[in-house]
């Protein structure tokens, strides 16, 4: 059953057995079993330790037409896949696709994004992501809660 194999993929990933945990994935599609967004995600993150970069989009672009709503985790684990191979035009059009699909961006996928820029030698849109993000950390801490009235 799928959370059988789900429990297998994320047990290759954490042995950085990726190659592996992309044939458990395999095998749940030829099995015509469900796909869950744990074991796309999952075996996204396996491709991130063993520098798949293509795969790992591959494995998130699939979860739409799987009807798996994508998801922080998964985006967040394709940007690792794009940052460990300095594939940093790659990153940041993940992180906009986040944006524009409402997803939201965590620690991790912007982290990520920052480690793809520097590793691409873009450390000026590093600092620029980095920017960003402290201004948004900044805008949600001086927040007024929306439900609290006015006197």
């Amino acid at each position: 059953d799928t959370a059988v194999f789900n429990a297998a993929i994320s047990a290759c990933e954490k042995a950085n057995e990726w190659d592996n945990a992309l044939q458990l994935v395999d095998l749940i599609n030829r099995n015509r079993l469900e796909t869950s967004a744990i074991s796309l995600s999952a075996g996204i993150s396996a491709c991130a330790k063993g520098s798949a970069w293509e795969t790992a989009l591959r494995l998130l672009f699939a979860m739409p037409q799987k009807q798996i709503k994508l998801n922080t985790i998964a985006f967040s684990a394709a940007i690792s896949a794009c940052e460990q191979a300095a594939k940093w035009e790659q990153a940041l059009s993940l992180l906009c696709m986040m944006v524009q699909l409402e997803v939201e961006a965590n620690a991790v996928s912007c982290n990520s994004a920052i480690s793809a820029f520097e590793k691409g030698g873009e450390w000026e849109k590093a600092l620029q992501l980095l920017s960003v993000m402290a201004a948004e950390d900044r805008k949600n801490l001086h927040a007024e809660p929306v439900n609290q009235q006015r006197p």
